[in-house]
């Protein structure tokens, strides 16, 4: 084995450095702490990767599924955060990325039956590192109910709504739950959304939409506005994405903020 030549470290003449190499759409359980119940198991789709110095041919990609491997067969949100400076020193590396891409579930009861159905969210772990500075920024995906305040205006009868998704992601000074940034984003919303809704609730659901019209604009600016007032929140990227009813395009847009405030 001692004789195997290893091609990765032979020597590359082009001169040019690659700011990420790695592992890509690696699935992995993962377990996460949730603040309604306790725990949930889920599944992460994983990404690993560092810089490689332009000297050399190539990085070693069976390192990164190792490391990942070496934490055990579930991943917890500390062995995430220090799988970065683990690369760092295994890969000779002067910075690495690690993504972590999950499904995330919500029992919701249903406002006025209160039938209960699961609700699932989209949710982002990255972590970066270089040298000893470390960057965590966490990201929700939530969808919600938006209706037009135009529409509602110019029309005699009814105004047309569609389903939307917002993106949160937060760098944080204190640990957040998951499910206060879910909460932060829905109470901006027209309406939520819930996976069971039955005739009462629908009628519920519709009016409170009807009586609660906001822009994509209007979204955007409120899921701000709390992210700026949460003391927890240091920085802070909100997007949102109205997937068009009546329109053969989408209604987008986006902020970004530093929050100044002192937790």
């Amino acid at each position: 084995m001692a004789n195997l030549k290893d091609t990765q470290n032979e020597r590359d003449d082009r001169k040019i450095a690659i700011d990420r190499v790695g592992v890509k759409n690696l699935r992995f359980p993962l377990r996460i702490r949730d603040r309604d119940q306790s725990q949930q198991h889920t599944v992460a789709t994983v990404t690993m990767a560092v810089d490689l110095p332009h000297q050399y041919k190539g990085t070693h990609m069976s390192r990164f599924v190792e490391i990942l491997h070496a934490h055990g067969r579930e991943l917890t949100v500390a062995s995430i955060a220090a799988m970065p400076k683990e690369l760092l020193a295994r890969l000779n590396a002067r910075k690495a990325h690690v993504e972590m891409r999950f499904p995330y579930f919500r029992a919701k009861r249903a406002p006025i039956t209160k039938a209960e159905g699961l609700l699932d969210y989209g949710v982002i772990f990255e972590v970066n590192a270089e040298g000893e500075e470390i960057d965590y920024v966490v990201t929700v995906e939530v969808p919600v109910t938006t209706l037009c305040p135009c529409s509602k205006a110019i029309s005699e009868r009814g105004a047309h709504n569609q389903r939307g998704v917002v993106t949160l992601s937060v760098r944080f000074r204190q640990p957040i739950w998951i499910e206060d940034l879910i909460e932060l984003v829905e109470a901006s919303a027209s309406s939520q959304l819930y996976s069971v809704l039955k005739r009462p609730d629908e009628k519920y659901v519709t009016e409170a939409a009807y009586d609660n019209p906001v822009f994509v604009e209007d979204l955007v600016r409120s899921v701000a506005q709390k992210a700026s007032a949460h003391k927890k929140i240091k920085w802070f990227r909100v997007e949102a994405e109205n997937f068009e009813s009546i329109h053969n395009h989408n209604a987008w847009a986006v902020i970004e903020s530093t929050n100044k405030a002192e937790s």
